[in-house]
């Protein structure tokens, strides 16, 4: 078979383009063209297999599955379709000749390393490339090379896995699709199965175990994906991905839902206006007047020569396991999104299809860094152009990782950013691990000419306090350095060298909103009194030690509810008692003795454990979740009652029923509680108390009083069981309200039912980190709050300020209200 060239120019072999991708052959062999013309044409005829969405790139399929490949230009993926007008579509037929994709070689030639065009076969088993021209001129339809069968390529691979084949359609559920997290569970879940398991959507396949080859699928939300599993633990390994998947992994969308649409980038200017105020996309809200500093990302030094194989082999192992035992520390002393992000990226690190691939490369006589670059550029390449805004930023995931990777080969570290107080980052786009690296008590805000508003730059921005903007475009250029700044994120601008009285009103904001934090910081520490002397515990919610850490820092009095899904989820089997006991210790002993209410385990629903068989339900959230799981799972329960018990000192925890429903449910973890009490030898008291998260429990709240020895009040289901609103659900989730009167009424029936029995209530829902909310549910008779780490200075100060007849006169007043939204009103109103 013969292969024409699709472009007229110069022609040469690959070793002559000047990026390691294409010259160490890493998607297959081929040759290079230097274009003259401005048009790509089809070189056989075929089929229109592949066309990236920025029009740069194509894939035609001949006879016989042969697949070739033509990128026009390096690095083009960055025009975003700029200067590319596609002749055809995918599916579509064409002869040898055929225009293809016209473009404007001017815009290339100056915006991007180079427009040399790489024209490749596709890595096949059954055709060698034989070269039928020498390097120099060329004209279109010229022959470039041909294709020959290879010997031997009729006879049948050798099979990797031996055993049954099993197969699952799934249409996936996840609102945002397959993305890095969700890549890296099922990654982590099938390690434990000796089996080889594939995802196709469509005509394309990839390792379930590689997150990097799940994340170039693109699969969407209602995207169907068959799963294959080969080897002796075929059957398990199906049924496992297929119920995670099905799942939704905590992101599970609905008939009907679309995911987020992607937000409009700003106008792309490159001169600022004359009023000096730029617009762009919101990441991080907040305000913040600062000067400007600009931001430049040194490029990392490779090495390219390989002192062989084996030795260039090492280097990249031990140069990743280092990076892994940074990232574990990372992980361990991190929380929130901080944490899941360190995660992601450790799961990168160690994926299958990119360690494979750079072995390749490096076997192919490539450095330890020529191979990381090598492999890591194509995968962050395919996801740029996906057409998929939430997945084009994960590239940045991967180039962040390509870097930390290269530092440690060079034996090099990024300097430490030296910046001035008050400093503004100005930035072409920044990786995770750059922020990270940010003091906040130099950097008030980070402005950046692209990125995205849910890259996780910008989620660790929110968590670090830090206003963002992004896609402000390359108008930041023209900023001077140590030009005075407004950035207004909640407004989505910018605004450059304001005059006196624009400053002085942005000033005077930063100052009360600063006055504001520092006071309640300064308090924090103490009991949490009212102004009339009542007291008022205010708590914190966890996850991890590292929240517990957060906590005490912010003054929390204790813990109201810790979350121990933390150690049953994303894991191929439960924990142990002795996993469990050691983990709740080290929370107790990071809260010195402050109260520590342990939620026994709440699954199901949005929260899957794989090794956790739940069939699929049409409704989960009214499932087999909560408490239920512990019943169907009874060994479950009493290895997580055993490991609560073994805390020191004895009555530091308290355990808490998640999704109780009457009184009966109750008795049936206080029998498996005393019986194992008596078994450790325990004679102490250790409370036993109820979430109040149904209907049912709120309303009989004095008959669970009666035998349980506190309450809480799960906002969250509560609401969304009140008002039958799924709170997962996109077309209903904005109707949501826990200040809706009918929520605040049975929060009342809850707080008067305990009392009648002399206990106490508190809230560890969203209400209790509701500023507005906070006075109503004192006022209903609540005396304990536990809110989110970061909330509890502001909840301890307002709580400060209130007198106990206010609140009840205010919580009366609520109550008479017809909607949510005259409650909010009328509490805007209270706290003004």
């Amino acid at each position: 078979m013969a292969i024409a060239a699709p472009l007229a120019g110069w022609l040469s072999g690959l070793d002559e383009v000047p990026d390691p991708v294409f010259a160490q052959r890493m998607l297959g062999d081929g040759i290079a063209i230097d274009p003259t013309g401005d048009c790509l044409h089809a070189p056989c005829d075929g089929e229109v297999a592949v066309l990236q969405p920025s029009g740069h790139a194509i894939t035609i399929r001949a006879a016989e599955g042969v697949e070739i490949l033509m990128h026009i230009g390096l690095d083009t993926v960055a025009l975003k379709g700029e200067g590319f007008t596609p002749c055809v579509a995918v599916g579509d037929r064409v002869a040898q000749g055929d225009p293809l994709i016209r473009f404007d070689l001017d815009t290339i030639v100056c915006a991007t390393p180079s427009a040399i065009t790489p024209v490749l076969l596709l890595e096949t088993p059954n055709h060698a490339l034989v070269r039928t021209r020498a390097d120099g001129p060329i004209q279109v339809g010229d022959t470039i090379f041909a294709l020959e069968p290879r010997l031997g390529a009729d006879t049948p691979a050798a099979t990797p896995q031996t055993g049954e084949t099993v197969e699952r359609i799934v249409t996936v559920p996840l609102v945002h699709g397959i993305h890095a997290r969700p890549a890296a569970r099922i990654r982590e879940l099938l390690a434990d199965h000796d089996a080889e398991v594939t995802l196709t959507k469509q005509d394309r396949t990839a390792s379930a175990r590689s997150p990097v080859g799940l994340l170039t699928l693109a699969i969407a939300f209602g995207d169907e994906v068959r799963i294959t599993a080969t080897g002796p633990d075929a059957e398990q390994a199906a049924t496992a991905l297929a119920a995670l998947i099905e799942s939704g992994m905590g992101e599970k969308g609905h008939a009907g839902a679309k995911p987020a649409a992607p937000v409009a980038p700003a106008p792309q200017t490159t001169t600022l206006p004359t009023d000096g105020k730029l617009s762009g996309v919101t990441a991080a809200p907040g305000l913040a007047v600062g000067q400007a500093r600009r931001f430049r990302l040194p490029e990392v030094q490779v090495d390219t020569v390989s002192k062989g194989a084996a030795e260039e082999q090492a280097r990249l192992d031990a140069a990743r396991a280092t990076l892994a035992a940074r990232l574990d520390g990372e992980i361990g002393h991190a929380h929130g999104a901080q944490r899941a992000i360190a995660e992601a990226h450790s799961a990168m690190l160690d994926d299958d299809g990119l360690l494979a691939a750079a072995a390749v490369a490096i076997q192919g006589g490539a450095s330890a860094g020529q191979a990381w670059r090598a492999v890591i550029a194509p995968q962050a390449e395919a996801l740029a152009a996906s057409g998929d805004t939430r997945l084009a930023e994960r590239a940045d995931d991967l180039r962040d990782l390509e870097r930390r990777v290269l530092l440690v080969l060079a034996g090099s570290e990024d300097a430490p950013l030296v910046l001035p107080p008050g400093t503004i980052l100005i930035a072409e786009d920044l990786l995770p691990s750059q922020l990270m690296a940010l003091d906040p008590a130099q950097v008030v805000g980070i402005c950046v000419e692209r990125g995205g508003p849910t890259s996780h730059v910008a989620i660790l921005a929110a968590g670090l306090g830090l206003p963002m903007l992004v896609s402000l475009g390359p108008v930041l250029r023209q900023i001077d350095e140590e030009t005075t700044l407004i950035l207004d994120a909640g407004l989505a601008r910018l605004h450059v060298a304001p005059d006196e009285a624009a400053l002085a009103e942005a000033h005077q904001a930063v100052a009360e909103r600063a006055e504001r934090r520092a006071a309640a910081l300064a308090a924090a520490a103490r009991p949490c009194h009212m102004a009339d002397g009542t007291r008022i515990e205010v708590f914190a919610n966890l996850g991890s030690q590292a929240d517990a850490e957060l906590a005490i820092t912010n003054g929390a009095e204790g813990s109201g509810l810790l979350r121990t899904e933390f150690l049953f989820l994303d894991r191929g089997s439960a924990p142990s008692v002795d996993e469990q006991a050691a983990d709740y210790q080290a929370i107790a002993d990071t809260l010195a003795g402050r109260p520590l209410i342990v939620r026994l385990l709440d699954v199901g629903g949005d929260k899957p454990a794989p090794y956790l068989p739940i069939p699929a339900e049409e409704n989960p959230a009214l499932g087999l979740r909560g408490i239920r799981v512990g019943f169907a799972h009874p060994q479950l329960l009493e290895d997580q009652i055993r490991a609560i018990l073994r805390v020191q000192p004895i009555g530091q925890c308290r355990i808490m029923i998640p999704m109780i429903a009457g009184v009966d449910e109750l008795r049936r973890v206080r029998e498996v509680l005393d019986r194992v009490r008596a078994e450790l030898g325990i004679t102490e008291k250790v409370e036993l108390g109820v979430m109040v998260e149904t209907p049912a429990a709120a309303v009989t709240a004095d008959l669970l009083a009666a035998e349980a020895d506190f309450l809480s009040v799960g906002t969250n289901d509560l609401t969304q069981y009140a008002l039958a609103m799924d709170r997962g659900n996109a077309s209903v989730a904005s109707a949501i309200d826990g200040l809706h009167p009918a929520v605040l009424r049975l929060i009342a029936d809850t707080c008067r039912g305990a009392a009648s029995k002399g206990r106490w209530t508190g809230v560890c829902g969203g209400l209790a980190s509701d500023p507005l909310a906070v006075p109503i549910l004192i006022g209903l008779g609540v005396t304990e709050l536990s809110s989110t780490a970061a909330m509890v200075p502001e909840i301890k100060a307002l709580v400060s300020g209130l007198t106990l007849d206010a609140v009840r006169a205010h919580a009366q007043a609520a109550l008479a209200c017809a909607t949510a939204a005259d409650v909010r009103a009328l509490a805007r109103e209270f706290t003004a």
